[in-house]
């Protein structure tokens, strides 16, 4: 197949889902081109069956903010033309899925039929897509999509609780490369952070509010209470500066480092001994995910998907939002010289299960039977 894939080209998880995606399409012979406005993250290196697409955003007088959507629709149009795509696959619906839409009436004009996919991933729907002035858009562009995936049953019945959305919604949930995201040997790493043998705790994320960030610094100053620990915090944003401030005020700077963006997080990983992930919003929890690849188990929330991925008491424990005190027990649990092993190989076995060689076949046989719908459908 010839697949046009749409994404933010950011560390966010959408882009990483796509990116990865796009590449695993391309390793078993199909031919992925991707459409965005700079190359994405993770797409840093050749294949013959990868191309880039960029949108050229061009700046004009008349407009305070350049149309981005106007400019995306059209090198959709460009691209669906030239390269003979058989379907589009956007990723997160704000504003990917309406510029598909138009996309696809303007080469209807031409007798051009292209199906769409558009795949839900969590703030899209959430966040954004619930504010008012875009909740129509969103709403109109899903039940015109000629198929709609979403990474987590919770995003599914979030996005039938909250939009008007009339036509069925596949999940298909996020995927792993476990030829990428392995334990590693790093001990020499580990030694350096924990040189008199310290458990060591990681958390990342893009340190926004929803992430609650606090809770993990505060998670991390209960248990160091009772057991000599580490802290490493992987990633960057608003919140940062107030991390920074509180671990002043907790007297705990000498055992937190920030990290910040890392590209190659796996590194990180493979010497961590708990992932912590408190969030009040994970449509499914991919840094999660990520972590027990690498033999971590996980502490985490009991927002959105997460419960789907982490399963309670085998590969880690779930918590309710912001209780820090049951946090704090659990992770001991995990961190006890008796337990934790069997957390790592339970982390490790579940994670197996999101490999994306089990992930990557439900979207081509996904893609196929879209592929046939819009043909009948349009005959």
């Amino acid at each position: 197949m010839r697949i046009g894939i749409v994404c933010y080209p950011t560390f966010g998880g959408s882009g990483v889902v796509a990116t990865e995606l796009g590449i695993g399409l391309a390793k078993v012979g199909h031919e992925i081109h991707f459409i965005t406005y700079r190359q994405p993250t993770r797409l840093d290196f050749f294949s013959e069956n990868l191309y880039y697409h960029e949108v050229d955003i061009k700046s004009y007088p008349l407009f305070e903010h350049a149309p981005y959507e106007l400019a995306l629709a059209s090198k959709m149009v460009s691209v669906v033309k030239y390269e003979r795509l058989d379907l589009l696959h956007v990723h997160y619906a704000i504003p990917h899925a309406s510029a598909a839409y138009m996309a696809k009436k303007i080469l209807a004009e031409e007798n051009i039929h292209i199906p769409i996919v558009t795949t839900l991933h969590g703030t899209d729907i959430t966040l954004v897509g619930k504010d008012p002035s875009y909740e129509p858009v969103v709403t109109f562009s899903i039940n015109h999509s000629d198929g709609v995936t979403a990474v987590s049953q919770d995003l599914k019945n979030e996005t039938y609780k909250y939009f008007g959305v009339k036509r069925d919604i596949e999940v298909i949930p996020n995927f792993i490369d476990l030829n990428r995201f392995k334990k590693q040997k790093k001990e020499h790493f580990k030694l350096a952070i924990c040189p008199n043998g310290e458990k060591l705790l990681v958390h990342t994320s893009n340190f926004r509010k929803v992430k609650r960030v606090e809770d993990v610094v505060r998670v991390f100053y209960e248990v160091r209470k009772e057991i000599p620990a580490k802290l490493l915090l992987v990633g960057d944003g608003p919140d940062r500066d107030r991390m920074e401030r509180l671990c002043r005020e907790l007297g705990t700077c000498d055992d937190v480092r920030f990290l910040g963006k890392l590209d190659a997080v796996e590194e990180v990983l493979s010497v961590s001994d708990l992932f912590i992930m408190p969030s009040e919003k994970e449509s499914f929890g991919l840094a999660a995910l990520e972590a027990m690849a690498c033999e971590v188990p996980i502490l985490t929330s009991n927002a959105g998907g997460i419960p789907e991925l982490n399963v309670n008491g085998k590969t880690g424990f779930v918590c309710e939002v912001g209780d820090i005190q049951d946090m704090k027990e659990k992770a001991l649990t995990i961190l006890a010289e008796e337990n934790l092993p069997t957390f790592k190989a339970n982390a490790l076995a579940r994670a197996k299960e999101f490999d994306i060689s089990n992930i990557l076949p439900l979207y081509e046989k996904y893609y196929q039977e879209t592929i046939e719908k819009s043909l009948k459908k349009a005959q």
